[in-house]
């Protein structure tokens, strides 16, 4: 994670992502508020709709992982009308996520029985920057947690607004918008449980460099997943073309299968896990995020080609050693995005629950699919390693087709 901006060459990006700490009464950290930045100085969001929220949860969950953002701490994620009544989906299940409903949306049937649902399965439910009044304190009987402002407002009307929140046994109360002792005072004397704001901590940016995805995979994912006679492998087929798709589809992955002790060798595996609807979801909001995202810099095709091409090159080399093709693909796409970003193997498989041969391929290059990777990266390099001389009109072959394969599907996208 990079802290400053720096040029981000074409092919990647840099993605951004606000966080802000919660802390307890007795000054310990117990959450963080996920926020919208669309760049590393941005002092606050310059967007908060549906693609804006989007973003977050595709940024949280399927670039930086939840556990790089907040470790074993609670996130708070805001939420706009369209994800609180089902119009767009959320990806992930109840666990260590806190969905906050912002004071700007209005209170009607429709939302009242879209967050009672969301609590339903499991979600716990914030109400932001709560006041009375404007409907919100319908949600009141359905929240875990509920947010007022402090500096700023009259102490009597707050007072009032505490104990409205205090007739409800499950809310618990966080003093937002702490700016002074005498704010911090304030709250701790009307019994809050939970601390926010500048006094405590300002957001920061957190920064990250990404892979560019195609939009083109994602309407083409979309439409294949609403098919109901999509067929498994064209789906994996469309996702193993994209490099940028298919480490998200992972991270995904790994995010679903967190706890379940399931290991993830190859796209195949992440589909499983996945499912077709859960899978769309993420495309959805992925194909959502890029929206504010954009910078209409374009794929660097060749940089691109040279990652599927090696994907695709241990892929051949793979089958006439037997080993299992799709994990070798897999292992031969991860290293290629490592060498293309710049970063250690370890650190970008780091939050992946990748099988132990998966990960030692690609981190060491050891055990028969390290010995694939190996081939590829000294062929690539002009250099072809003893043990393959017999079989270099054969490792020819496979690199031409390779290069074949990946320029083709780089010129279709």
């Amino acid at each position: 994670m990079h802290s400053a901006e720096a040029p981000v060459e074409s092919g990647w990006h840099r993605i951004h992502i606000g966080r802000q700490p919660i802390h307890d009464s007795d000054g310990a950290l117990v959450a963080y508020e996920l926020l919208f930045r669309s760049h590393s100085q941005a002092r606050g969001a310059t967007a908060r709709g549906a693609e804006a929220t989007s973003q977050v949860i595709v940024n949280a969950f399927s670039e930086f992982g939840l556990e790089r953002l907040a470790g074993p701490h609670l996130c708070f994620i805001n939420l706009t009308r369209e994800f609180l009544v089902g119009e767009l989906p959320l990806p992930f299940d109840a666990g260590s996520v806190v969905l906050e409903v912002l004071e700007t949306v209005p209170i009607d049937d429709q939302v009242i029985d879209g967050v009672r649902s969301l609590a339903d399965q499991g979600f716990a439910i914030a109400l932001d920057d709560f006041v009375l009044g404007n409907g919100h304190e319908r949600l009141l009987e359905v929240a875990s947690y509920v947010k007022l402002e402090v500096s700023g407002v009259d102490p009597d009307l707050l007072r009032e607004r505490v104990t409205a929140c205090r007739t409800y046994e499950n809310v618990r109360l966080v003093a937002e918008r702490l700016e002074t002792e005498e704010d911090l005072a304030l709250a701790r004397e009307l019994g809050f449980e939970l601390f926010q704001g500048y006094l405590l901590g300002r957001p920061r940016v957190l920064s990250l460099d990404t892979l560019e995805p195609s939009r083109l995979r994602h309407l083409e994912l979309i439409s294949k997943l609403t098919d109901e006679t999509g067929d498994f492998e064209e789906i994996t087929e469309i996702i193993t073309c994209d490099p940028a798709l298919s480490y998200r589809v992972l991270r995904a992955a790994n995010s679903a299968a967190s706890g379940l002790w399931q290991q993830i060798s190859s796209i195949n595996d992440a589909v499983v896990i996945l499912g077709t609807q859960r899978l769309r979801h993420w495309v959805t909001l992925m194909l959502l995020s890029d929206v504010v995202g954009a910078d209409n810099s374009g794929l660097d095709n060749d940089r691109m080609s040279h990652v599927l091409m090696r994907a695709r090159l241990c892929q051949l080399l793979s089958r006439s050693l037997g080993l299992p093709s799709d994990k070798a693909f897999t292992v031969g796409l991860l290293s290629g995005i490592a060498d293309l970003l710049g970063v250690p193997a370890e650190d970008l498989i780091e939050h992946l629950a990748l099988s132990n041969d998966v990960s030692v391929a690609i981190v060491e290059e050891g055990g028969p699919l390290g010995s694939v990777v190996t081939t590829a990266r000294a062929y690539e390099s002009g250099v072809l390693p003893d043990s393959a001389e017999s079989g270099s009109e054969d490792l020819a072959h496979a690199y031409l087709k390779a290069v074949d394969w990946s320029m083709n599907i780089i010129t279709s996208v």
